[in-house]
């Protein structure tokens, strides 16, 4: 196995106002993993964030669009590592285990490492709602992409080269994470998790997470997504929704015409004549969509071969 000095690992640490305590996250990285070289990306923080990190000897990189999913983009496309480490710079992870996750990726036994906060934090590490969230998003994507995973958003992540210069991030926002899971699970990338410790930001710190607002964002971004990698599954939910309207305002209509030769129920005749052509349509579509998304597919498999 090669030394973990032979391989280029690259620390990114996305940060919006975390003068607080980016200071710390970059002194532990580097006491963990010295021969890493660290990159704090700043996004547009009105505090000292990025004077702190200048300080500790961190290169930082401005991303103006505001948002973490543009962040990640800038990461992925603009540093070239074998190994990349993603972490929060709020300093709610406990990176002990970060050379765990690492030997994992050089051994080849995984693509990407998620650090699981899910099994050991403080009480006051999650907000209300923030666990359950979770859980809802977790079990809806174990089921439509068949994966096993404990924690979806995690931002403690340990990736290769492989994964991070083929995923296409298209989130803008804290729904990254999610969007992240999703495409390794979508096409085929090994995906291992490790129990980390999760604690509470530091008294001052603010989170910059909306509960509402970004779990709309996170399940929008399951929706899309399933709309877009499981189209014969997506369209023939809906058909098969619009198609049972379709027989359920049918059945009075053909009832009333064996019973009387008539039909009287003329809105009834055409909602029922329409859905059931919507039906056929939206599971056509599926069918046509899921064959273009097979062949899709079969190319992003050759070009991240062939890479």
């Amino acid at each position: 196995m090669d030394n973990l000095i032979d391989r280029k690992i690259a620390v990114l640490i996305p940060c919006y106002n975390e003068g607080l305590t980016i200071g710390k996250v970059i002194t532990d990285l580097r006491n963990a993993l010295p021969e890493a070289t660290v990159f704090v990306f700043d996004n547009n923080s009105t505090d000292r964030t990025p004077e702190i990190a200048h300080s500790l000897d961190a290169i930082v990189v401005k991303e103006k669009r505001q948002g973490k999913g543009f962040v990640v983009q800038s990461m992925f496309r603009k540093i070239d590592a074998d190994i990349y480490v993603m972490v929060d710079g709020d300093d709610t992870y406990d990176i002990s285990m970060v050379h765990g996750m690492i030997d994992m990726i050089m051994i080849d036994n995984a693509d990407m490492v998620v650090g699981n906060r899910l099994k050991t934090y403080t009480t006051q590490a999650f907000r209300p709602l923030h666990t359950f969230g979770n859980k809802l998003v977790r079990f809806l994507i174990n089921k439509l992409f068949k994966g096993r995973l404990r924690d979806i958003m995690s931002g403690f992540r340990v990736m290769n080269r492989s994964f991070a210069k083929n995923i296409n991030i298209m989130s803008s926002g804290f729904e990254v994470e999610t969007e992240m899971s999703i495409k390794a699970l979508k096409y085929g990338y090994v995906i291992k998790e490790v129990d980390i410790s999760y604690r509470e930001r530091p008294e001052g710190s603010i989170s910059k997470l909306n509960t509402y607002r970004d779990g709309i964002l996170v399940l929008k971004t399951i929706f899309i997504i399933f709309k877009e990698y499981k189209p014969l599954l997506f369209f023939s939910a809906v058909s098969g929704l619009i198609f049972m309207i379709s027989l359920l305002s049918g059945y009075i209509v053909i009832d009333e015409f064996f019973k009387t030769r008539y039909i009287t129920h003329v809105p009834l005749a055409i909602l029922a004549s329409g859905t059931m052509i919507l039906s056929i349509i939206l599971l056509i579509t599926g069918i046509i969509l899921d064959s273009m998304n097979r062949r899709f597919e079969e190319i992003y498999n050759f070009i991240r071969n062939k890479g």
